[in-house]
């Protein structure tokens, strides 16, 4: 099921137009509002032109009748100029009209866009955790197109008509009678109504498409990010079924549609022609009775096909209004998606002395029915460095995320030099604190863009520089492209321990008070490991520094390691102290070398030549 801000289901509302409103009339752009009231007057204008021309067309007509003794050449000149006047002049001013507004309308869009963009990255993680990001670029995608064809259909489309429709039965009342103005009148509400009533029936089937766009493409997006596992898993027809399903719904929904079209051009067409038989008769008969010209009959069948034009469009028009409401609905609402954590009103910045860290009987529960940290206190000092280990579940890495307030904690505080991180901005408290994290995912740009990203603005040397400290220019200097090679979607192009010094090298170029490894060796095999371990030793030397780590060899010179078991600290110390209690941590220990030893031993298994093939080829488990 869709996330709630993702789909564009329910009645469509007009306040999505009232939102628009500020963004069409902004303050303090007095040159955009000026803009709006020009383009109003040339689509006046331009209404206006297109309702005189088929008045003029007719008294051309009239001065052409067989019955008049003497043609008046050059006032039938002056007509027939007069008309390709007026016709080069509603198209004139149409597009002026156009033209002028498309900076209203484009920066309309892009305001829109880019504070959505901009909110959606204020949200928490938790959000981010539970939504779709195929469906939710959709929802932005869809939303930006949607005040797009609402201005365009709206403002251009709907409004035009409606005015033509005034000017039209006051020409049709004035010139001819009111019963052929109020034919007309009565045609178009007829045409007016229908359309309304079968587009309104045929919006469901959009809605449908929407949804099965929506999903098919949440599933290819999550598909393809994920491509490795679906080839690991050989479930490549399973992914093309699961995109077939909702590509068989999309294709039900748009035949639907398709057939409803065809139901709604034939019930329109009938309608125009009852409507433009009605006003021929009345005109006839009037002519007939000596009551109207010929010109007069040709003008009045002239308006008619005229008006027939924007109102065969009226369907697709309150179709695409009624969608772009929708859709636009769907990203006000990712708008009004409210913040779960936000800055306190007059929040300072955060001002680091020495980086010291305390956690002073900390609580916090992901959902009401779990608590993940259970009363934890601890201090990490500064220029110090503190690690915390344990096994998975135990809530190692829910530190770090309280740290950084992705979440806000249910009780105790948490504080960096004596101020609650919960009283100073998000901004500043992020901005002194630089992470390695368990699971580095990159940009699809280049090697420099992604070290880079630790300090936008770095320059080359210092970029550089950051590789060499992270242990990772030797092998950027030996790719094709060096520095400027592109290491694919999420980094795939790049190994696990190349992806993870990318991160250190980021983080040393960030250049914090306080820094925090969460498992930052995890993705790395040993020798690695050992090469790396120094250059983070180094670049934690004088910083504050928080460890969260699976491998315990990391962590023996540390000033204290926290075990962590169950939300809870359950001993602390440093590494010989927690190794002479003989408690947990010591069976931690033992166990990973333990581990290790085998491992050091499969390796001069697999390296013996005189070890038979078929053990020299067992992979470790």
């Amino acid at each position: 099921m869709a996330h709630p801000v993702e789909d564009g289901s329910g009645a469509p509302s007009f306040k999505p137009l009232w939102r628009l409103m500020p963004y069409l009339w902004p303050k303090g752009r007095p040159d955009l509002k000026a803009r709006v009231l020009v383009s109003v007057v040339f689509l006046i204008l331009a209404t206006g032109f297109t309702s005189i021309s088929p008045l003029i067309y007719g008294w051309t007509v009239d001065q052409l009748r067989p019955t008049r003794a003497n043609i008046a050449l050059g006032t039938v000149m002056a007509l027939i100029a007069a008309y390709m006047t007026s016709r080069i002049l509603l198209q004139a001013f149409a597009q002026l009209r156009d033209g002028i507004f498309a900076k209203v309308q484009y920066h309309a869009m892009r305001e829109v866009a880019v504070e959505t963009f901009a909110h959606v990255h204020t949200l928490s993680l938790r959000f981010h955790l539970e939504r779709k990001t195929g469906g939710l670029s959709r929802v932005i995608e869809r939303g930006t197109k949607g005040i797009d064809t609402l201005l365009s259909f709206a403002l251009f489309s709907i409004f035009p008509t409606l005015l033509l429709m005034v000017f039209y039965s006051i020409i049709l009342w004035v010139e001819l009678n009111v019963w052929v103005a109020l034919s007309t009148i009565v045609m178009v509400i007829g045409y007016t109504w229908f359309t309304f009533w079968i587009t309104r029936w045929r919006i469901q089937f959009r809605r449908e498409m929407n949804q099965s766009d929506t999903d098919a493409n949440t599933k290819a997006v999550d598909s393809l990010l994920n491509f490795e596992t679906v080839k690991y898993f050989n479930n490549e027809r399973h992914e093309t079924r699961r995109f077939d399903v909702s590509m068989e719904k999309y294709a039900g929904a748009s035949i639907q549609s398709q057939v409803s079209l065809s139901i709604l051009n034939t019930g329109q067409a009938t309608i125009m022609a009852l409507g433009l038989g009605a006003v021929m008769g009345l005109t006839a008969w009037g002519i007939a009775h000596g009551q109207f010209s010929i010109g007069l009959f040709v003008a009045g069948n002239a308006i008619l096909i005229q008006l027939y034009q924007p109102l065969n469009l009226l369907g697709t028009v309150y179709r695409e209004i009624t969608q772009g409401l929708v859709d636009m609905e769907a990203m006000f609402r990712l708008l009004n998606q409210p913040r779960e954590v936000q800055d306190k009103p007059g929040a300072q910045a955060l001002k680091v002395s020495g980086g010291e860290i305390r956690f002073e009987n900390v609580i916090f529960a992901y959902d009401p029915e779990r608590t993940v940290l259970k009363g934890v206190s601890f201090t990490v000092p500064a220029g110090k460095t503190v690690a915390v280990v344990g096994p998975s579940g135990a809530g190692k890495s829910t530190i770090s995320r309280i740290l950084y307030r992705f979440y806000d904690i249910k009780g105790g505080r948490v504080t960096i030099d004596g101020q609650d991180i919960r009283d100073v901005t998000q901004e500043s408290l992020r901005s002194v604190i630089g992470i390695v994290p368990q699971d580095t995912v990159l940009f699809n740009d280049t090697v420099k863009y992604n070290i880079a990203y630790g300090r936008i603005g770095a320059n080359e040397a210092e970029i550089k520089d950051a590789a060499r400290l992270a242990q990772i220019d030797k092998f950027i200097t030996l790719l094709p492209m060096g520095y400027d090679s592109m290491v694919g979607e999420r980094g795939l192009k790049l190994s696990g321990g190349e992806k993870q010094r990318v991160a250190i090298a980021r983080t040393i170029l960030k250049n914090p008070p306080i820094l925090l490894l969460d498992e930052a060796t995890s993705a790395l095999d040993t020798g690695t490991e050992r090469e790396i371990q120094s250059a983070l030793n180094e670049i934690s030397r004088n910083r504050t520094s928080l460890v969260i780590a699976h491998r315990l060899s990391t962590v023996v010179d540390a000033d204290e390691i926290l075990v962590l078991d169950h939300g809870e600290i359950i001993e602390r110390g440093r590494h010989s102290e927690l190794l002479a209690l003989n408690g947990h941590y010591a069976s931690m220990w033992n166990k990973q070398r333990e581990a290790a030893a085998a491992r050091e031993k499969l390796k001069e298994v697999e390296n013996d030549p005189d070890v038979a093939p078929g053990i020299a080829k067992t992979e470790p488990v």
